[in-house]
């Protein structure tokens, strides 16, 4: 017996031919309307069989990590720089005029205070987000005792930019901003981001992949 597709030999009590796989006891049931249409006339059986197994091999991808950080210690400069500055103010003031031990403990105490501020600020901050990025989605998590997840899917974001301070750039930190059209986070920033441009082009390359991968152009969207 021959398959009425290919003309390939196939065995009397065949159901699938094993060349293009047109089903062989009822032929109109080979492939489904849409895909003999989509086939179009001069089009292979096994041609368009091909392509619907290739289709369903890019919807089934696996998701991939592929950033993941929080706010960076780097992105506390200004406040590093301005712990400094009253340390040596107030050092100097102590060696020029403080002549009384007591005074000098008050300067010191004050010195003390400023710093522990900045380190419990950065503890904070530090703890209270993480970031993740996947080939399909960002993760936002952000909470100490209360912990609240976000998701955005990477194929709602619309553009992504980043902002940086004199002294930001420095240190390579700064702030990414997000604009999608995720109706929880529409406009979402990410602040103290370590390499925040390397960073920030991981996201767009992300969004692109994921529309390319979709078959999606980026003004239809």
């Amino acid at each position: 017996m021959r398959c009425p597709a290919c003309g390939a030999d196939v065995v009397q009590e065949a159901v699938f031919c094993h060349k293009c796989g047109r089903r062989i006891d009822s032929p109109d049931e080979g492939f489904p309307d849409n895909q003999r249409d989509e086939a179009g006339p001069g089009v292979e059986p096994a041609d368009s069989f091909r392509e619907a197994v290739a289709r369903r091999e890019l919807q089934d991808e696996p998701e991939r990590e592929l950033w993941r950080g929080g706010y960076s210690s780097k992105a506390m400069i200004g406040g590093w720089v301005i712990s400094g500055l009253v340390t040596l103010v107030l050092l100097v003031v102590g060696v020029l005029w403080v002549r009384q031990a007591v005074w000098w403990l008050v300067l010191l105490a004050v010195i003390l205070l400023v710093w522990l501020y900045h380190v419990a600020v950065l503890c904070y901050r530090r703890m209270n987000v993480r970031y993740i990025l996947s080939t399909q989605r960002f993760v936002h998590e952000s909470g100490i005792l209360r912990r609240v997840t976000d998701r955005i899917e990477v194929l709602d974001m619309d553009d992504i930019t980043f902002e940086q301070g004199p002294l930001e750039r420095l240190v390579g930190v700064g702030t990414i901003r997000i604009v999608s059209s995720d109706h929880s986070h529409p406009d979402l920033s990410l602040p103290g981001i370590e390499n925040v441009k390397a960073v920030s082009e991981q996201f767009d390359d992300a969004r692109l992949a994921e529309r390319r991968r979709r078959g999606l152009h980026i003004e239809q969207i």
